[in-house]
């Protein structure tokens, strides 16, 4: 699932999903690299108009306004199997090594997720289907912090030193939010270009 229903508000309302990094816009990036992992992409959001180009099927938030969580809801919800990786339309430096990672573990609990330091990377994750009700019951109540349903569901953190084995955390789980980490970002790709 490819989550792609925020506001851009720290980018002053621009579409992140559709800056280019690196000759080519983030969510192509981003479907590319989950194309070579997964067998099915699904796109989450509320703005099909922006994204039909990419010829992938698409749902809306469920619960409108509820954040990352009505968005991992929606998908997971949406999407077939019993688990579904999940990943933001901004992070333009995904590793299919790193996606693989985390994959590889989704049926070792109902959420997989990478933790870098103390930060969960909660939008580079699998949620199982088991994660549906907790999540539900939280939205319903305005709860929409991520993590906020964990203590109803089995959690396996992958550690940083397993990540950093095949990849730069700090590369991989890179989000374009704000006009200053876009910088960054197209200064990465220029880097890599130059190699």
């Amino acid at each position: 699932m490819i989550q792609a229903g925020g506001r851009s508000t720290r980018m002053g309302g621009e579409t992140k999903a559709l800056l280019e990094v690196g000759g080519r816009r983030i969510v192509e990036r981003v479907a590319d690299v989950l194309a070579q992992v997964a067998d099915d992409l699904l796109l989450v959001t509320n703005t099909p108009d922006l994204f039909g180009w990419m010829g992938l099927p698409m749902v809306p938030d469920v619960f409108p306004d509820c954040g990352s969580l009505g968005g991992i809801y929606s998908g997971l919800k949406a999407a077939p199997g019993e688990a579904a990786f999940t990943v933001a339309c901004d992070m333009p430096f995904l590793s299919p090594a790193v996606c693989r990672l985390v994959t590889s573990r989704a049926g070792d609990a109902d959420v997989v997720v990478p933790r870098v330091g103390p930060h969960y990377e909660t939008l580079h994750a699998c949620y199982a289907r088991a994660c549906l009700g907790p999540m539900e019951r939280r939205l319903g109540a305005g709860q929409l912090k991520i993590t906020g349903f964990w203590d109803e569901v089995r959690v396996l953190a992958i550690p940083e030193e397993d990540v950093a084995r095949v990849a730069e955390p700090a590369t991989v789980f890179l989000n374009v939010n704000t006009p200053e980490d876009f910088e960054r970002a197209r200064a990465i790709a220029a880097a890599s270009a130059e190699r």
